[in-house]
């Protein structure tokens, strides 16, 4: 008697598009199914995408804060709340933008804007950005001690001076102040007020040049004036008296100095990573490599000097990741092999808190995106999906995560357009309307490193942005706002087992005429598949709730895949199919 082989497939893993002979445990070409660990370890249909909130233009971000929705769509912000969509701002970059929620504030960015909102103003982060005090123990003529950084995204500064009770002229630490703005001056944590001005022109007494000032009034008598070009203030009556407190500033004086170009720099900046207690930012087109951070507990204050040059190439930056204690950034592949650095805080006895840039012993450059993944600090490089072994304190190698898909995945025309958001223990990497999913609860061993197994969907929709609230995933299209959360939806999925010469490659083989057995639920086709043949349609099972058995009977055939198909809903646990194994193949 010919020898009879079981095949049972059954713990499903996921899918292989290497095209190779590949695991019974996962399937060469399936679409639309993934395990719900929630529920069960049997793949299943994926849930369907339902619309949230209808939106004419493109929706570029998806964002929750103080039970509301906001989305940025097309160039504007909406708030959606109890069922009504109200306008935030207008004028909004048409790009895809982030945000992050600090001291319960809302801030935004697009790569042109910074915003905030406390859930009933949104504003400008610079119309009311931290005001630095540039110099302090300034005397009248000038000195004194630099204390904090210009800020980058404020016009205007300060200078605290110890007056002498004798000087009426005070130098600030500019000159040629901008002269549309009348420099505010406190003595002794009072401000001088006045409520006119005027402009004249006085011959300096010791010099003979002219001069010219705008003197400020209060009820007619003249405070104080003021040379902008000098970056003087004088005051006319009597000159502030010696502070109460020896050593003690008591003459504060703001003024305002823009730099355009501190404004837009941090204003086409358009990534952006909150990391102890301070935001870093990046993605400037004009200055490819550099990042930015904000000073700590205030993301309205960026310090000229708060930056750092990743590399001496111009390599751009392409992803920051916090995680293992650093933060990681992530370049597109560079001339110069510095790809992948890492910032670690650190106490410099000058500047307080600093985050010295430090290149690893990574050469892979990045061209999609990269994320924290459940701990596992990954990024999208011309090959696929990369991972980080070794923490800042060895020395970091790069891991592959994604052979079972890289055929595929890194073919897609928008490969480095992804959009990454993770979700139920999967990684989703959206690239148009094609979803990859690396399931972060299996994992196998591939030579000397660990790698994902990967769920293949296509949804009806080109994704854009993603977010993940409450268990709920939004995805942003050109159409609107929807969520994954229609479990009734009816879907085209299927799973095709791999390519099976059950042992013995060089005999044919004849299928039990009892045919398989598969435990399952929903309605299914059942195809199969011998030598090069297609799918050949064996039988369709409609409502089942445990098993069914499909008659399989096909002869003397090398090798046999099977195709379990619905175009409504199912999941599939286990397949059973016997084959009697007989004489040699004849060439």
């Amino acid at each position: 008697m010919a020898e009879l082989i079981p095949r049972v497939y059954s713990s499903f893993r996921g899918v292989d598009f290497r095209g190779e002979e590949i695991n019974l445990h996962r399937s060469p070409d399936s679409l639309n199914v993934w395990k719900d660990y929630r529920e069960t370890e049997s793949i299943r249909t994926r849930p369907g995408i339902e619309l949230n909130t209808s939106f004419t233009d493109t929706v570029y971000g998806v964002f929750f804060y103080g039970g509301a929705m906001l989305v940025h769509s097309g160039s504007k912000l909406y708030k959606v709340a109890n069922g009504e969509t109200t306008e935030l701002y207008t004028g909004l970059n048409e790009a895809v933008s982030n945000s992050f929620i600090y001291d319960d504030v809302w801030y935004f960015k697009d790569g042109k804007h910074y915003l905030k909102y406390d859930g009933e103003t949104i504003s400008n982060v610079t119309d009311n950005a931290y005001i630095p005090t540039t110099t302090i123990g300034r005397k009248p003529m000038g000195g004194g001690t630099t204390y904090e950084d210009i800020n980058m995204l404020s016009e205007y500064r300060k200078n605290s001076f110890l007056a002498d009770g004798a000087s009426f002229s005070f130098f600030l630490d500019m000159i040629n102040i901008d002269d549309d703005y009348i420099p505010v001056v406190t003595v002794n944590d009072e401000e001088i007020k006045w409520s006119s001005t005027e402009v004249k022109q006085e011959e300096d007494e010791e010099s003979g040049k002219i001069e010219e000032f705008v003197y400020c009034y209060e009820d007619g008598d003249p405070v104080y004036k003021v040379n902008f070009a000098e970056g003087k203030i004088v005051f006319i009556n009597t000159p502030p008296d010696r502070p109460l407190t020896d050593g003690r500033d008591n003459v504060v004086i703001q003024f305002k100095k823009a730099v355009p170009k501190y404004y837009d720099t941090i204003m086409k900046c358009n990534m952006l990573q909150v990391f102890d207690n301070r935001v870093f930012f990046s993605g400037n087109p004009e200055h490819p490599n550099m990042i930015w951070n904000s000073s700590l507990n205030d993301p309205s204050y960026i310090g000229d000097r708060d930056y750092y040059k990743e590399g001496m190439d111009s390599a751009a930056v392409k992803g920051l990741v916090a995680g293992n204690n650093a933060l990681w950034v992530f370049r597109e592949p560079s001339d110069a092999n510095t790809t992948v650095f890492y910032h670690t805080p650190t106490l410099d006895e000058e500047y307080g808190k600093v985050y010295p840039s430090s290149h690893s012993s990574i050469t892979t450059g990045c061209i999609g995106k990269a994320i924290n993944f459940n701990d596992d600090i990954v990024f999208f490089s011309e090959r696929g999906m990369e991972g980080i072994s070794g923490d800042i304190t060895t020395e970091q190698v790069v891991a592959h995560r994604s052979s079972l898909v890289d055929r595929k995945m890194t073919s897609e025309p928008d490969y480095k357009d992804m959009v990454l958001a993770e979700w139920e223990g999967y990684l989703l990497v959206f690239i148009g309307n094609k979803v990859y999913l690396a399931d972060s609860r299996a994992m196998f061993q591939n030579e000397n490193h660990m790698e994902y197994e990967f769920f293949y969907w296509e949804l009806e929709h080109d994704v854009v942005c993603a977010t993940v609230k409450d268990g709920i995933l939004y995805i942003g299209t050109n159409g609107g706002i929807y969520t994954l959360t229609d479990t009734d939806a009816n879907i085209e999925s299927y799973w095709v087992t791999p390519l099976d010469k059950f042992k013995y490659p060089h005999k044919l083989k004849t299928t039990n005429k009892r045919g398989c057995v598969a435990e399952a639920t929903g309605d299914i086709s059942v195809y199969a598949k011998v030598e090069d043949t297609g799918f050949e349609l064996i039988g369709t099972y409609n409502n089942i709730t445990d098993y069914f058995v499909s008659r399989i009977k096909r002869k003397k055939f090398k090798d046999i895949q099977l195709k379990f198909y619905s175009n409504t809903r199912f999941s599939l646990e286990t397949v059973t199919l016997e084959c009697f194994i007989g004489g040699y193949i004849k060439r």
